[in-house]
């Protein structure tokens, strides 16, 4: 199956999905290969490059991104796939809904050997954690900030009359 359109490098191609029939036989996950360009859309296109026989698949298990508001509906009856929904690309292929990312180490000169011959670049086993002290930072100070501001402006604010009159009457 393929996931596409998607950039790679200013180029456009697809995501190549592949279901792996596991060595005990009894399930099948789906293991993203990685990215093709557009001219190796078609299986003909890269027949030597298709994995034939026992492989081993290096990978990391991942949830797939979610689709945009602009993403249109994946089309399973005619294979035209257009974000990875997983039960539905599983359902479509008979396999468990389970979703591995291939990885591979990041070398140029390997990625364009593979694109060459039509083998899916695989992303770098990486993981990417939200680091969002700097926001925090900003935010917590901002904060600060504001509130010491608006205490100086309580305390500093000119006393009106009504408060002059009460300070100045002795007889309460």
């Amino acid at each position: 199956m393929l996931i596409g359109p998607r950039m790679h490098d200013g180029k456009d191609g697809y995501l190549v999905i592949t279901p792996l029939q596991r060595a005990d036989g009894a399930s099948k996950v789906l293991v993203n290969r990685g990215w093709i360009s557009k001219d190796k859309k078609t299986q003909s296109a890269r027949r030597q490059t298709m994995p034939v026989g026992e492989i081993t698949v290096e990978g990391l298990l991942r949830e797939p991104w979610k689709p945009n508001m602009f993403t249109p509906g994946n089309r399973p009856q005619t294979g035209e796939f257009y974000f990875p929904d997983v039960h539905q690309m599983a359902n479509h292929t008979g396999s468990d809904a389970v979703w591995i990312e291939e990885t591979m180490r990041p070398d140029l000169l390997t990625a364009y050997d593979r694109e060459a011959k039509g083998i899916p670049i695989g992303r770098p086993a990486e993981v990417n954690l939200r680091n969002n002290h700097t926001q925090y930072i900003f935010t917590w100070y901002a904060l600060s900030a504001a509130t010491t501001i608006m205490l100086w402006m309580v305390v500093k604010k000119p006393s009106s009359e009504v408060t002059r009159r009460v300070r100045a009457s002795k007889n309460w």
